[in-house]
């Protein structure tokens, strides 16, 4: 257990970012898996909606239980979690992009990119630090982190935000114009 003045893990934010952007991309799949399941079955993968809403579910409870009790074992499966999304791009992507979307966070309209291959490596790597030298639960990394805990927890929440919008927005700002959703044109009013 830590205490106020102990070392934190330098390996806790890492893990509450790869933890937290976990949760986020499992919460769509368990609400509405279709997008998934195209993905998976557009590289040969042939799995029900059912079994996609199951992972959802376990991205779920693995990242929450990584930031709960910030445990080795939380923070291996995170990693490997990480490493399994990592396979499915490379995958996708060796069979010539014709995924539409990776099904990440149920948005369909996201491409597979080289760049979710790095993001996703980073963040097994993240975690798998936190396997190395694990960080504790949520409640004992704030009461001993300084300020309590909030320079960590912005610098844990702006990576997850900068690794989704790498993930889920990048990808559509560099696709090919005629690729993009039509962009809607301001409405004017007569007066």
């Amino acid at each position: 257990m830590l205490r106020y003045g102990s070392p934190v893990s330098p390996w806790s934010g890492p893990l509450l970012a790869a933890a937290g952007l976990l949760v986020a991309a499992g919460a769509p799949k368990v609400r509405r898996p279709e997008s998934a399941v195209r993905a998976l079955r557009s590289v040969g993968l042939p799995v029900p909606a059912l079994v996609v809403r199951m992972g959802g579910a376990a991205e779920l409870a693995v990242g929450a239980a990584a930031v709960v009790t910030g445990a080795r074992w939380t923070a291996a499966l995170v990693a490997a979690s990480y490493l399994a999304f990592t396979a499915f791009v490379a995958l996708a992507l060796r069979n010539g992009g014709v995924v539409a979307s990776c099904g990440c966070f149920g948005r369909a309209d996201t491409p597979p990119t080289l760049m979710h291959i790095a993001v996703n490596l980073l963040l097994a790597a993240g975690a798998a630090g936190a396997v190395a030298a694990p960080p504790g639960g949520l409640p004992s990394v704030l009461s001993a982190a300084p300020w309590g805990g909030g320079p960590l927890l912005g610098y844990a929440a702006g990576c997850a935000v900068l690794a989704y919008y790498a993930l889920a927005v990048l990808p559509t700002l560099s696709a090919e114009p005629s690729a993009r959703p039509a962009a809607r044109a301001p409405s004017r009013r007569s007066a």
